[in-house]
């Protein structure tokens, strides 16, 4: 059990980690030769030229400006000037909303703080439980007098807890209520005033019906002429060159070793770089490199030009499925948000993604296998939850000094020491628990892949919601059973099974400690990590050095990044899960966590700024995911409030505390019917008068130049010779099909 000089240590260990990690950031932002990884953002927006371009060779390098480093933190007030109307034109209203996340917290946990500090933690402070309670095996420590554990079972001090837990929830939803008016607002403010995009006109159509007298152009061609005649302008099939795609990715890495074998050998003409033709170059046989890639170049571009024409010719290349464009955004408004045919299972419509946000590759699954590909997910989801359970459990419990004792006798005079003993459980729990999670986001993300969306941001999405079931299940309820089981091992089999309740009700507030320690390793030490960019950076130099010929190819080698909202969203929701749990059981876990989000709000509004490129904007559609999530920790808060003060022999209380789950879940309703409509609507009368104001601006708009190339497969934008663009030219052919019928 982490004592208070345990959290200090492990404390001292992160701030520590903090300050070599923001120093090292301060330091190298300041020079030159790595000006295009702090400074992407502006790069990519053309507005910022490379310092190395002038001045002497080592300044073109190395910053020399002393006064610079001693403004080393000069970027925390730059990062704050920036208005949010300004970061909106600038980033997008994606990433200031995401950033309204941390801001959120802020607004929920101080005033939660300044209550629980002035009133819970004397409240719980003065009695005398812990030290009167004598169980084998049971060890406590000053920072769990700080929690409802010290309050004595059936003690009249629980209606203390009882009402800041209706006053935690009501600020909290207050808070919910304002942000989500604030948020619906910016969206439908934002919509109405962005500029003309492709998909405000065009909606996608899917599980087109075949017909033995039509093609799959000519049946959507015919289809929206004759239902929508008055409105429709113009459509695109969807092509399966998921086989092409993968070619052309295959030959664009051959031709990235052709150029760094021929840069090294420019570089060194008295010797040919040689390669070897196995897995990486591990084995096989030696050849010349520079030979052997420019071959298989030759040999991947006939392939290349063979599926090209082949997803030309082929029928069975065009998928059942197909982007129509229309006229006037009140017009695709309608067809995205009505039923198309007598049969609800064809012709389904949907808003269209923006084209940069489309995941090309499950556009080719047919729509009838979505089902089967869900319910697959579904399961590997639930088996990856509850089996990781399993090693995270097994290595918690030997993060631990008791289990590295069992573990390893012989290290038991090493880890006896202070320090030692402090740093495994203080800080040790936490990294362990950080290292398990590193592919988990990789991994989830390929389950969203496989179950088939068909957007990126609708993908991460789908990976942050199970990113955040996991972490409630793994992470919270894990931990706190799991390593309360562990712990107290003994006293339950010794104990009476009538005893247990007091021993659980007692012992669950406890793992506190170990969030405590996990918060400052992930929320603290990580976030420093996050800005300092060593991956992009050492990436960067790397390509920099081998494969960079020119500007664009330095332009390719950056490596912005973006905020992540499938591994962002659901690490910032479990501070929102452990702060509103523990709020009214242990206060002292929530200064922690404002720590965090007032940190992170700084480092990343900081990167949005300066470095991260989104990959695509959806206009806040994320925030009712958002909203929903912190609603969901809210009542897994009332409920364990419930539970621990049953166990408290306070269940004389405990039906004062039902209403408060079921006024929450109303709250819920009402905002979900008020303003989620905002996120998933178009209203008919904001389209109307964009398109009216449009008209009057631009009555000479070409909208059909405008919208004929916005959503073909990006594989036949990239090339440029004369094939793909005859191939390009037939697919934007929209002439009045004659049916056949």
């Amino acid at each position: 059990m982490a004592t208070i000089g345990d959290i200090g240590v492990s404390a001292a260990i992160n701030l520590l980690a903090v300050f070599i990690f923001l120093l090292a950031f301060a330091i190298l932002r300041l020079q030159p030769f790595n000006d295009r990884v702090y400074f992407s953002k502006w790069y990519l927006k053309g507005l910022r030229s490379s310092p190395m371009q002038a001045g002497a060779f080592v300044r073109k390098f190395v910053n020399l400006d002393c006064r610079s480093y001693l403004r080393f933190l000069n970027w925390i007030p730059e990062s704050l000037k920036m208005q949010e109307l300004e970061l909106i034109d600038h980033a997008g209203l994606d990433s200031a909303v995401y950033l309204r996340i941390y801001l959120l917290g802020l607004k929920i946990f101080v005033p939660i703080a300044f209550l629980a500090w002035s009133i819970l933690v004397p409240v719980n402070w003065t009695n005398s439980t812990l030290d009167k309670v004598k169980l084998t095996n049971f060890t406590s420590s000053d920072i769990d007098k700080l929690s409802a554990s010290n309050v004595p079972l059936g003690s009249n001090r629980f209606w203390t807890h009882i009402v800041l837990a209706y006053a935690f929830t009501f600020w909290t939803c207050y808070v919910l209520l304002k942000e989500y008016e604030t948020v619906a607002s910016m969206r439908l403010q934002f919509i109405a005033s962005e500029k003309r995009r492709p998909d405000q006109f065009t909606v996608l159509v899917r599980n087109v019906p075949p017909d033995s007298d039509e093609s799959v152009s000519e049946s959507v061609e015919h289809f929206f002429l004759v239902n929508h005649q008055d409105n429709y302008l113009t459509y695109q099939v969807v092509y399966n060159a998921n086989k092409l795609a993968k070619l052309v990715k295959k030959m664009r890495r051959m031709q990235n070793w052709l150029d760094y074998y021929q840069l090294k050998y420019s570089r060194n003409s008295s010797r040919r770089p040689m390669t070897k033709t196995g897995f990486l170059g591990c084995w096989g046989e030696r050849v010349d490199a520079i030979d052997h890639y420019t071959s298989e170049i030759e040999k991947l571009s006939k392939e290349v030009v063979e599926e090209r024409a082949r997803v030309q010719k082929d029928p069975k290349s065009i998928m059942p499925a197909a982007f129509v464009s229309f006229k006037s955004r009140w017009a695709a408004a309608v067809c995205a948000q009505t039923q198309q045919s007598r049969n609800p299972t064809l012709w389904l419509t949907e808003w269209a993604p923006e084209p940069r946000d489309v995941y090309w590759e499950n556009l080719a699954i047919p729509y009838v296998n979505l089902t089967i590909r869900w319910l697959i997910t579904a399961v590997a989801f639930f088996f990856l939850t509850f089996f990781f359970m399993i090693p995270i459990t097994f290595v918690q419990s030997l993060a631990s000094i008791e289990g590295i004792k069992k573990a390893a006798p012989f290290l038991k005079p090493i880890i006896e020491r202070d320090f030692i003993k402090s740093f495994i459980q203080g800080f040790l729990p936490g990294i362990v628990l950080k290292l398990f999670l590193i592919f988990l986001s990789t991994i989830l993300m390929t389950m969203s892949k496989f179950e088939g969306f068909i957007s990126v941001s609708s993908l991460e999405r789908r990976a942050a919601t199970r990113y955040y079931l996991f972490n409630l299940v793994n992470v919270f309820l894990g931990t706190i059973v799991a390593g309360t089981a562990l712990d107290e091992l003994k006293t339950f089999l010794k104990q009476s099974p009538n005893e247990y309740h007091k021993t659980i009700g007692v012992a669950i507030p406890m793992r506190a400690t170990f969030f405590i320690t996990y918060i400052m390793v992930d929320g603290w030490a990580g976030i420093a990590a996050e800005i300092l960019m060593l991956k992009p950076l050492i990436f960067y130099h790397f390509k920099n050095f081998f494969l960079v010929k020119t500007e664009k190819d330095r332009e390719e080698a950056m490596d912005p990044g973006s905020i992540g909202f499938n591994t962002g969203e659901p690490q910032i929701q479990l501070y929102f899960l452990l702060g509103l749990v523990y709020a009214a059981v242990t206060p002292m876990l929530i200064p922690f966590i404002i720590i965090f989000f007032g940190f992170a709000y700084v480092v990343v509004r900081h990167q949005i700024i300066n470095v991260y490129n989104q990959e695509y904007e959806s206009a806040a559609a994320f925030w009712p995911d958002v909203h929903g999530r912190v609603i969901t920790t809210l009542v897994i808060s009332q409920i364990c409030l419930m539970g621990l003060l049953a166990t408290k022999a306070a269940a004389q209380s405990t039906p004062f505390l039902i209403a408060l789950p079921v006024l929450t879940l109303w709250f819920h309703r009402f905002c979900k019917a008020r303003y989620e409509p905002a996120f998933v609507r178009y209203p008919l009368q904001e389209a109307m008068m964009k398109d009216t104001l449009e008209r009057a601006r631009e009555p000479q708009l070409n909208l059909k130049a405008y919208l004929q190339n916005a959503y073909i497969h990006p594989i036949f934008k990239a090339d440029q010779d004369e094939d793909d663009e005859e191939f390009i030219n037939k697919l934007n052919e929209s002439v009045l099909v004659p049916t056949k019928r």
